[in-house]
């Protein structure tokens, strides 16, 4: 019998993540050691941002470059891993009746393979991913992460890739340090407190509930999104815990998020 899995939210960063060894990576690579093998992975990244819902269905996943100006090494970056058809098609079951389009062109984009790379190395762990439909509210992405859940029963582990603060036009480009900006450290606290106390409404709301701090830390919602699918995965008796901490550039939240 499958052992029961996580779910884990990542903080992913910088696409040149990929190719350091860092604080941030180093425990990445300490977490793929620690958990059980699952069976095969689920990701939500903030990169496969489209207008429905679809599920990558390709047996051998192309690995997407999906940025500019970085250096050739990073595009020479390849994570073979395999597919699973079959957990596309689970995916399909759970989320019935809501349409989810089987998909066949796109692949693994970086926050994919950035935090799987150092997670999963010898990239052996069949990968499927699932699109966030942006036409749709928070509450939506929330509830499919609960319809979700029953596969963290099957050994499948469900990773959200984003960023819990992601403010580029704030971000300290430059090569001096940056210390976290307050509204930025402000949002991050306030969101691990909701999710310790299980209040998942002003997450699902933060737009309105969580004030000016959540303007800042989340302009657009690609990358706060994932986070909501991890929370929605949880039910009693699952702890959350913060196996990543940091803040990149002052507003680019490196925070973990693990159920279970």
């Amino acid at each position: 019998m499958p052992q029961r899995m996580p779910a884990i939210f990542f903080g992913h960063g910088n696409p040149m993540n990929a190719l350091q060894r860092n604080s941030y990576t180093e425990k990445w690579s300490a977490i793929g050691r620690r958990l059980p093998r699952p069976k095969a992975i689920l990701c939500v990244s903030a990169h496969w941002f489209i207008q429905d819902a679809a599920v990558t269905v390709s047996t051998s996943p192309k690995t997407i470059h999906d940025f500019g100006g970085f250096p050739r090494e990073l595009y020479e970056v390849q994570y073979p891993v395999p597919g699973d058809p079959d957990l596309a098609a689970r995916v399909q079951s759970l989320l019935a009746p809501l349409p989810v389009r089987r998909d066949e062109r796109w692949g693994l984009d970086h926050g994919a393979w950035s935090v799987l790379c150092h997670a999963y190395p010898d990239a052996d762990i069949p990968v499927v991913e699932l699109s966030i439909d942006e036409t749709q509210p928070p509450s939506f992405h929330f509830e499919i992460g609960q319809r979700l859940s029953a596969l963290r029963e099957e050994g499948i582990l469900i990773v959200g890739s984003g960023n819990l603060v992601h403010n580029l036009h704030a971000y300290a480009w430059g090569r001096h340090a940056q210390e976290p900006y307050d509204w930025a450290v402000a949002f991050e606290n306030r969101v691990r407190e909701l999710l310790q106390a299980e209040e998942y409404r002003p997450l699902i709301d933060y737009e309105t509930k969580l004030g000016r701090e959540a303007m800042l830390a989340a302009p657009t919602p690609d990358h706060y999104l994932p986070l909501l699918y991890v929370a929605g995965t949880r039910t009693a008796p699952d702890q959350v815990t913060f196996p990543v901490e940091g803040v990149d550039g002052g507003s680019i939240s490196m925070l973990a998020v693990e159920v279970g």
